[in-house]
């Protein structure tokens, strides 16, 4: 029987260098598309997936991260005086329960295997999800994968087509037999060349991933950027555990990335009701 998925990790750990000096005192996971932080995007995907445990993988300077997930005492007695009914709604409904969201510290910058890794006590010895929240999916992907999960079992990646030029961009995985909604994964390729790359699918930053993989993160020889890298270690595990590929038919904007950060706003901005419109007519002025 398939162990009921649970648990989703979020490292968020990561300088922001791309973004200085924006991010020289606020977290890049706290930037805001339109306005919501980017790690509340991913929250929300993994909350509509099912998700009750929420594991923040943090590093220094991230405080800001627990404060957005807490209780503003202040801010909601403020509201609430205030008669600001709507915002003050909005606050509670978003507030994860108590005991839902943890906190634990990558004391260095070891790169993203060796963050998953900092959550191995957390987790336990259950399945788990990771969300990258640079990586802003417009619909939220994790329910569809849950459903791959719930018929396959084992470790599930996520995966999109990318241009076939441009997969010496990304994680690209190699294609084997289909398997209900999903296919077998065959390998994995960092950055392969147009030539020599298995297929044009790449890892879109959503893994579901069984816990032998942090006994396998826990020796992982470090590896490029002389960092502890999960890929390295996915494909170690795939000798032993079978890896599906979930297609994901929405859009991912990488939001760490500044042309990614800008397109989900506008995205984001042209889905809303209250700034579609005036929104448009304000890009067709710049456009003109």
């Amino acid at each position: 029987m398939t162990a009921r998925l649970r648990t989703a990790v979020f490292p968020v750990a990561g300088l922001g260098t791309r973004f200085l000096p924006a991010t020289k005192a606020i977290p890049k996971e706290m930037l805001t598309v339109v306005d919501r932080p980017v790690i509340q995007y991913a929250v929300d995907e993994a909350r509509a997936a099912g998700i009750e445990n929420f594991v923040m993988v943090t590093g220094r300077g991230k405080a800001a991260i627990e404060d957005h997930f807490d209780l503003a005492y202040e801010l909601e007695a403020t509201l609430r005086e205030r008669s600001k009914t709507a915002a003050l709604e909005e606050l509670v409904r978003e507030r994860p329960a108590a005991g839902t969201v943890s906190f634990t510290r990558q004391q260095e910058p070891l790169g993203l295997g060796h963050a998953v890794w900092c959550a191995r006590e957390i987790v336990g010895d259950e399945p788990f999800a990771v969300l990258l929240p640079d990586m802003v999916c417009d619909p939220g992907c994790l329910a569809g994968m849950v459903e791959v999960y719930n018929q396959t079992g084992g470790n599930i990646i996520a995966v999109e087509e990318c241009d076939p030029a441009e997969t010496d961009k990304y994680g690209i995985v190699a294609v084997g037999e289909t398997v209900g909604d999903a296919f077998r994964i065959e390998g994995m390729v960092e950055k392969p060349k147009p030539a020599e790359a298995p297929s044009n699918l790449y890892i879109n930053g959503r893994y579901i991933l069984q816990p032998k993989i942090f006994e396998l993160l826990g020796n992982q020889a470090r590896g490029a950027g002389n960092e502890i890298q999960l890929t390295d270690a996915m494909l170690r595990l795939a000798a032993i555990e079978p890896f599906y590929g979930c297609r994901y038919g929405g859009r991912t904007y990488d939001c760490g990335t500044k042309l990614g950060f800008l397109a989900a706003n506008v995205a984001m901005a042209l889905k809303r009701d209250d700034l579609a419109a005036p929104f448009r007519a304000e890009l067709a002025k710049l456009l003109a």
